[in-house]
C-alpha cells in the first residue's frame, strides 16, 4: 500500500524570503507541487496586460485621428460581455471612451424612432464607446419576452442594415461581436449567480427565462445573422464558454481591425485564433 504524501507546507520565513511572484513558482515547482492553473492564470494575465497596453496605443490613434470607433457587445444572458468590456476598459482614458448599457426605453422613448436613443450615444470624433447591448435587443431580447409586436420587430429587421450604412458612409467603425456560449455553460453561470451575493442582481427575470426560451432565442439570434451581416458591420462569434480566452481574443480583434501606430512593435500576438474568433458564415458550426 503506497504511503499517502502529506500536502506542501509554506513556512513563514519562506514566504518573508519571497519577494516576487517568480520565486514564488520556483519554490513550490522545487516542491513538485502541481501549477498548471495557477500557472494558466498568470500567464492570461500577462497576454492581457500586454493587450491592454496595445488598447492604450489604438486609443491614442484614434483620438489623434479623430476616428470614430462603436463596438457592439451582444449575446445570450451570461454570455460574458460585461467580464470582457471591462477588460477592454480598464486603463483606457475615460476621457475618450464610453460604456453605454441603457435601461428599457421610457414611454416618451417608445413613441420615437427606435434608434433615436441609441444615436444619442453614438461617439464623437476620437472616441470609443463600447455598447454593453444595444439596438439589437429588439432582434432577439424583445420579439422573444414579448416586449414588442410582430410589425415592429420586422420593421427593425428592415431598418437596421440601412442605420448601419449611413453610420459607416459618415465615417464610423461598426464592430459587433456576439459572445457564444452554450446552454450548459450558461445554466453554470446562472446557478453561481444564484449563490453569490456579488453576482445577485446581474440575474434578471428575462435570465431566469432564458433557457426555458433557448430554442425561441436561437431562431431569432439565426435571423437577426442572416439579415444583419454585412459588409460593412459583419457579425463576428465569440466562443465564450471559456471565459478567459474570450476576453483575450476580442481584445486582439478589435486591435487587429485598425492600423493604429507602433502595432508592428506589440509584445504579444494582436491577431485572433480563429478557432476561437470566426465571422459569420451560414454554415458554420455553433455551440449557441
Amino acid at each position: 500500500m503506497s504511503k499517502k504524501r502529506s500536502p506542501f507546507k509554506l513556512k513563514t520565513e519562506d514566504l518573508q524570503s519571497l519577494t516576487t511572484r517568480s520565486q514564488l513558482l520556483d519554490r513550490l515547482k522545487n516542491a513538485n507541487v502541481k501549477l498548471d492553473k495557477i500557472e494558466a492564470i498568470i500567464q492570461y494575465e500577462k497576454e492581457l496586460q500586454f493587450l491592454q497596453i496595445e488598447l492604450l496605443k489604438l486609443q491614442n490613434w484614434i483620438l489623434k485621428n479623430k476616428r470614430r470607433v462603436v463596438v457592439v457587445f451582444e449575446g445570450r444572458d451570461a454570455a460574458g460581455k460585461g467580464g470582457a468590456i471591462r477588460r477592454f476598459q480598464r486603463y483606457l482614458n475615460p476621457r475618450s471612451t464610453r460604456v453605454v448599457a441603457l435601461n428599457k426605453p421610457t414611454d416618451i422613448e417608445r413613441g420615437q424612432w427606435y434608434f433615436r436613443r441609441h444615436v444619442k450615444e453614438l461617439p464623437n470624433p476620437g472616441e470609443i464607446v463600447f455598447f454593453d447591448r444595444s439596438w439589437y435587443n429588439r432582434a432577439v431580447v424583445e420579439p422573444v419576452m414579448g416586449f414588442c409586436t410582430k410589425s415592429e420587430y420586422e420593421e427593425f429587421m428592415r431598418q437596421v442594415p440601412e442605420f448601419e450604412h449611413m453610420l459607416f458612409e459618415n465615417g464610423v467603425n461598426i464592430i459587433k461581436l456576439w459572445f457564444s456560449i452554450s446552454r450548459g455553460e450558461q445554466k453554470k453561470r446562472f446557478n453561481s449567480r444564484k449563490t453569490d451575493p456579488l453576482k445577485q442582481w446581474k440575474l434578471s427575470p428575462v435570465d431566469l427565462k432564458s433557457q426555458e426560451l433557448w430554442d425561441v432565442w436561437t431562431q431569432y439570434k439565426e435571423a437577426m445573422f442572416s439579415r444583419t451581416h454585412t459588409s460593412y458591420a459583419p457579425w463576428i462569434i465569440v466562443k465564450s464558454d471559456n471565459k478567459r480566452l474570450a476576453r483575450l481574443e476580442s481584445i486582439r480583434f478589435v486591435l487587429s481591425q485598425f492600423e493604429y501606430s507602433k502595432r508592428d512593435q506589440s509584445q504579444t500576438v494582436i491577431f485572433p485564433d480563429p478557432n476561437i474568433v470566426q465571422r459569420f458564415h451560414r454554415s458554420m458550426l455553433r455551440i449557441d
